[in-house]
C-alpha cells in the first residue's frame, strides 16, 4: 500500500495535548541552549484503536508545541470527519503539526487494519540500524568525556559553534574515540573563512560528514569552497521541493519528520533524493521515542542516521527504542505495528 492509498473513513475521535520533557542536562548547538523539550501528541482513535504521533516542531522556524496546537485546532473538524495521508499534505503546511497528525494517522491505519506501517509503505521489514551519538557543544575536555562515556558508540556527531574552540572540540573528541564513525555538525555557524581555516584540521581528525557549514541562502558559497569531506544540508532542506536546487553543492540531506511535515512526505524525500544522486541522512529535533519510531522506518532507507534524542531526556515513554552496540531499534507496539 502507498501513502496515497492509506485512509481512514471518519468519524476520528481526535485528542491533541502538549507535553513537557525534561533534559538530563543542557544541551547546546549554535545559538541555542535547550533545558526542555516541549511536544505536541496527537490521538487518533477508531474502532477501539489509537493511532499516536508526537512532533516537536523546527525552532528556527517559530514552529513550537503552542503554535502546532493552534495549527490542529483549526482543522479538528476535517479531521475528525474522516482523513487520508494525502489529504493531510494539503490540509497543513510542512512542519511539526503536519508531522504529529500525519504520524498519528499512520499508526492508527496500522493499528485497525493489523497490517504494520512498514509493510503499508512498502518497506523492507525494520532491522536494527547503526545510528550516530551527538556530543553538544562544550567546552573540549567535556566532550571528550562524553564522547567516552558513549562506550558502545560506533558513529559520533559533535555540535560546533563557528568558535575559537571548535578546532580542539574536534581534536579532543577524536582523541578520546579513535574508533569511530565523526560527523561535526556547524547549525549554519561557519563564514566562508572560518570553514577554510578549520578544514585542514576536519581532514586530520578524519571527519567523515560536515552538516549545513553556512547560514540558509548561502548555500551559493559551496559553488566555490569545494570540500573533500561529504556536505549534509540540514536547514537548507525542508521538503521535496528543495532537494533540486542543492545538487552540486551538497552531497546528502538531512531528513526531519517535524521539518518536512511527516512520514509520508519523509519517503518521498528519500525517494527523490536518490533519484537526484544524492544520500539520504534522517535525523530528529530531540524527542521521545514516539517521536523516532516513525524516523527510524525513514532510516531503514537511508545511508546515515541521527536518531539519538531520548538519550537526552530525563525519562522517556513507556514502550521506548533500545539501543545496543551503537544500533537502534524499534520495539513492537510503540508505533506502527
Amino acid at each position: 500500500m502507498t501513502a496515497s492509498q492509506s485512509s481512514l473513513i471518519g468519524p476520528i475521535r481526535m485528542r491533541a495535548e502538549l507535553q513537557r520533557w525534561p533534559l538530563a542536562a543542557p544541551f547546546r548547538i549554535a545559538g541555542h541552549t535547550f533545558e526542555e523539550v516541549a511536544v505536541l501528541v496527537i490521538t487518533l482513535e477508531k474502532d477501539g484503536q489509537q493511532g499516536r504521533g508526537e512532533a516537536t516542531g523546527v525552532y528556527y522556524r517559530d514552529d513550537n508545541a503552542a503554535s502546532m496546537l493552534r495549527q490542529i485546532e483549526r482543522v479538528r473538524t476535517v479531521v475528525e470527519r474522516g482523513m487520508t495521508q494525502e489529504g493531510i499534505q494539503t490540509l497543513l503546511p510542512p512542519g511539526g503539526a503536519r508531522n504529529a497528525l500525519d504520524c498519528a494517522l499512520w499508526d492508527l491505519e496500522a493499528r485497525v487494519s493489523g497490517i504494520p506501517v512498514w509493510r503499508n509503505a512498502g518497506l523492507n521489514e525494520p532491522r536494527a540500524i547503526l545510528t550516530t551519538f551527538t556530543c553538544g557543544a562544550d567546552k573540549p575536555d567535556r566532550m571528550a568525556v562524553t564522547a567516552r562515556a558513549y562506550k558502545h558508540a560506533q558513529a559520533i556527531k559533535l555540535k560546533l559553534v563557528g568558535d575559537t574552540e571548535d578546532a580542539g572540540r574536534v581534536r579532543a573528541v577524536r582523541e578520546a574515540r579513535t574508533d569511530v564513525w565523526l560527523g561535526v555538525d556547524a547549525n549554519q555557524a561557519f563564514t566562508p573563512a572560518f570553514f577554510e581555516q578549520l578544514m585542514p584540521v576536519l581532514q586530520e581528525m578524519k571527519v567523515d560528514l560536515i552538516e549545513q557549514p553556512f547560514p540558509v541562502g548561502q548555500d551559493s558559497l559551496l559553488d566555490v569552497l569545494r570540500s573533500p569531506i561529504p556536505i549534509a544540508a540540514d536547514e537548507s532542506v525542508q521538503t521535496v521541493a528543495d532537494i533540486p536546487s542543492l545538487v552540486g553543492r551538497f552531497n546528502v540531506i538531512n531528513i526531519k519528520l517535524d521539518k518536512c511535515g511527516g512520514f509520508t512526505e519523509a519517503l518521498r524525500m528519500v525517494q527523490t533524493s536518490l533519484e537526484f544522486g544524492l544520500d539520504a541522512m534522517v535525523g530528529n529535533m530531540i524527542g521521545t521515542s514516539l517521536a523516532m519510531a516513525p524516523a527510524f522506518l525513514v532510516g531503514q532507507r537511508c545511508k546515515i542516521v541521527d536518531l539519538d534524542g531520548p538519550i537526552f531526556l530525563k525519562g522517556d515513554r513507556e514502550i521506548a527504542v533500545q539501543y545496543s552496540n551503537g544500533l537502534i531499534e524499534c520495539p513492537a507496539g510503540l508505533w506502527g505495528h
